[in-house]
């Protein structure tokens, strides 16, 4: 063998063996224990009136329980915060949307950070809602699953691996549903992208790009309360993908992953250099300011790679500190076409009847509107006037009236327990990529094998 092959053989032989031993060092999973059910298409006994807790109110939760309590078959029976304050105000919110006189007897937990627990063993609830620091996330949703109650939990499902295994094992010992609650799976541009590759408008499917690219510096300034006094920490002592369910829920629906023969098989992961948020405390508070005693660790901007099994790619990116527009890519290519979003843009192989000659050019702006005549996903269109004022342009909406939807009538779940697993997975492993310098890291296989037994999502009418 001539020197410079055995030197390139042996390098790619040292790369595949460090690699082999990283993808080997996540795979956890093993044969389902007999106690447990698989989760994939479950179906929960209709529940005819639903009663509701819920656990953390400051921002999202208190959204949650107002469009909730809107909803005929509700019931609000439990709200919980540390704050009095903020358990007081969400309650007149419930109340002042209670047209069907639904939500009497609502009990208020507040004070310390242990009465939810409390709360669980009193009020017994059929259904938790979860809005509280990522942290609280896996603990809160496990105890209420074992508690006899449905979770519904705010992104991400769990921050670590052996968290997101528990909430799985838990989820299929109870038989309780646990829902990541991806509100962007709800968006309009969303769910007519699904309807669109349902009807296989872009083909084969190839390649997808996620984002959630939103400056969010000024939660800084939340320094005792809000998002800012608690996710600042995670900035500073993380190195990854922090927050990436918002872009990628969609796209792995579009591809059906972990729902038939496709799955999440492999992921690398890179950090940019950590600038910004130094820079921006530096800038904004004095000296001995507690933002200016951190040591950001996390890099700017994280960009991502996920390889399925079937070969398709994802790249996915995050950054909450460059001034930059917001966007979550939302892209979807196949043989046949590309759709794109931020901004919405079509491309088809023979370009779009009566809007382009071919792919070459976009369909875009007002010519859009023509695509969403005929493309709309019948979901929005039976939702989208009772639901857009309920936040983000109504998929919130739309979320909270489908769970509802489903418990009432016994059906499953639009996002199964492992689809949030799997969406929440990406944060931990893209920290160990990064701390390898960028070695592949296996996905688990939250389903154990039986992915290919659950349906791809459905367009649901």
């Amino acid at each position: 063998m001539k020197r410079r092959d055995f030197i390139s053989k042996s390098s790619m032989g040292t790369a595949a063996v460090i690699a082999g031993s990283s993808l080997a060092s996540c795979a956890t999973e093993g044969a389902r224990p007999a106690a447990q059910q698989y989760m994939g298409d479950f179906s929960a006994e209709p529940l005819s009136t639903i009663r509701a807790a819920f656990i953390g109110v400051g921002a999202r939760g208190g959204y949650h329980a107002k469009s909730f309590a809107r909803l005929e078959g509700t019931e609000v029976v439990a709200i919980c915060d540390v704050y009095q304050d903020l358990v007081e105000e969400k309650k007149k919110w419930v109340e002042e949307v209670d047209e069907f006189q639904q939500h009497q007897n609502i009990a208020l937990y507040y004070g310390d950070e242990h009465q939810w627990l409390k709360m669980l063993d009193e009020v017994k609830p059929d259904v938790v809602f979860i809005a509280t620091n990522w942290e609280n996330h896996a603990p809160m949703a496990i105890a209420a699953m074992k508690a006899g109650a449905h979770a519904f939990v705010e992104v991400p499902m769990a921050t670590t691996l052996k968290d997101l295994w528990d909430i799985v094992d838990t989820s299929e010992q109870t038989q309780k549903h646990c829902m990541m609650m991806e509100n962007v799976n709800y968006g309009r541009v969303e769910l007519m992208y699904l309807n669109m590759v349902r009807q296989g408008l872009v083909g084969d499917l190839l390649h997808a790009e996620a984002a959630y690219i939103h400056e969010l510096r000024w939660q800084m300034q939340e320094q005792e309360r809000g998002t800012g006094s608690w996710r600042t920490y995670h900035y500073a002592n993380r190195n990854g993908n922090l927050y990436p369910t918002h872009g990628l829920g969609p796209v792995a629906q579009y591809m059906s992953l972990a729902r038939g023969e496709d799955n999440f098989a492999s992921l690398v992961s890179f950090s940019t250099p950590a600038m910004g948020r130094a820079l921006y405390a530096k800038e904004n508070y004095p000296a001995d300011h507690k933002w200016n005693q951190l040591d950001y660790k996390g890099g700017d901007l994280n960009t991502s790679i996920v390889k399925t099994k079937l070969g398709r790619t994802i790249m996915i990116q995050w950054d909450e500190t460059s001034p930059r527009p917001y966007s979550r890519h939302n892209l979807i290519q196949g043989t046949k076409g590309t759709l794109a979003g931020f901004p919405t843009r079509i491309a088809l192989d023979g370009g779009v009847e009566g809007l382009t000659e071919n792919h070459h050019s976009w369909v875009q702006g007002e010519a859009l509107s023509a695509i969403y005549e005929k493309y709309d996903h019948p979901l929005y269109k039976r939702l989208n006037e009772s639901t857009k004022n309920s936040g983000h342009g109504g998929m919130d909406g739309i979320m909270i009236y489908r769970i509802v939807e489903c418990l009432q009538n016994g059906l499953p779940l639009d996002q199964n327990v492992y689809e949030g697993c799997l969406w929440s997975a990406v944060s931990p492993l893209s920290e160990m990529s990064v701390r390898s310098g960028g070695a592949p890291q296996a996905f688990p296989d939250f389903t154990r094998g039986d992915s290919v037994q659950t349906n791809p999502l459905s367009i649901i009418s």
